[in-house]
């Protein structure tokens, strides 16, 4: 099995933030990465915000969302210079990792 060096990049929003929109989009259309996926959370909390839950009685919709997406390192690396711009600081994380390859 062939592998290649990736990295992959981890994003935390908020449903209220409104930036998951425009952030596929710029992955999908204009970086063309090898793969995204978003989670949506059950619950989670920030370092200075509230707990975000999907308890019945919250209605407000702004849960968790999770986004996270990989392709090789010095193509992410230009995406996070960007991407460094309108995440807020501690949203992101990223890290190494090896993917199968089609032969």
């Amino acid at each position: 099995m062939k592998t290649i060096d990736v990295t992959v990049v981890r994003i935390y929003i908020n449903e209220g933030d409104a930036m998951l929109k425009s952030l596929l989009k710029r992955l999908h259309d204009w970086e063309k990465v090898r793969g995204v996926t978003v989670f949506r959370g059950v619950t989670g909390f920030g370092q200075t915000g509230p707990t975000h839950t999907s308890a019945a009685v919250d209605l407000s919709l702004n849960l968790p969302l999770v986004v996270e997406f990989f392709d090789e390192p010095e193509k992410v690396n230009a995406i996070l210079d960007h991407l460094n711009t309108t995440i807020k600081p501690g949203h992101m994380v990223s890290w190494s990792a090896r993917v199968n390859e089609t032969l």
